[in-house]
């Protein structure tokens, strides 16, 4: 699946700019259909600049007329070096272009504030920086932490919505298992004070009185 470069910033654009409905920019953008409602509505992507995927030569004026005028159509991106990059394997190594990399620090905050479930190696792997600089931030002693401020990875395009989503799911699923997993090993401790409770109650001498 091809995505546009900077995915929230081309839905910011298009909602702004056309009369797309909001599941066909979800689709063209990999997003949720709710969250490009939140674009529409002012609540998501505040202080992100639209992108025009037009100049970027990822959509035509004529797609986007095309399906303007019928909501069942889905918007089909130009598939080139740009929107290619963007659907690297998650296998491989995330690169970061050099303009980039000086926002990671800010991508980095910005997860650790809003999703504190991730762990360090899904944020590594995210927007493509090392478990040592996440340490530093996560610890306030990041060399450069009084000018870090906090930004939306997706927005700076470090990665894309369906991967933050994954990353989510994986971390929420792992969250649960350790739950019941604690869980478990409380009821196997109780089982046991239990049962060394009985064991010492039938071994207690019964005192008679005379």
């Amino acid at each position: 699946m091809n995505l546009p470069l900077m995915p929230k910033a081309t839905a910011i654009w298009l909602v702004e700019n056309t009369s797309l409905s909001f599941r066909q920019i979800a689709n063209f953008c990999g997003m949720h259909e709710l969250e490009v409602k939140g674009i529409a509505d002012g609540e998501v992507g505040m202080g992100i600049k639209g992108l025009n995927p037009i100049s970027n030569n990822q959509l035509t004026k004529e797609e986007i007329e095309r399906c303007s005028t019928d909501s069942d159509q889905d918007l089909q991106i130009i598939v080139n070096e740009v929107s290619s990059k963007t659907d690297k394997s998650k296998k491989k190594k995330k690169y970061t272009p050099l303009s980039k990399r000086q926002d990671r620090p800010d991508a980095v905050y910005w997860l650790i504030r809003n999703h504190p479930e991730l762990k360090d190696s899904q944020i590594a792997r995210l927007v493509g920086s090392t478990k040592s600089t996440i340490d530093a931030i996560r610890n306030r002693t990041h060399w450069n932490m009084s000018n870090i401020r906090p930004q939306d990875p997706i927005g700076l395009g470090l990665c894309r919505q369906i991967e933050l989503d994954e990353a989510l799911a994986k971390a929420e699923r792992s969250l649960k298992r350790a739950q019941k997993k604690k869980e478990k090993e409380e009821k196997e401790r109780l089982a046991q004070v239990n049962e060394v409770v009985q064991e010492n109650e039938e071994t207690a001498p019964i005192s008679v009185e005379e």
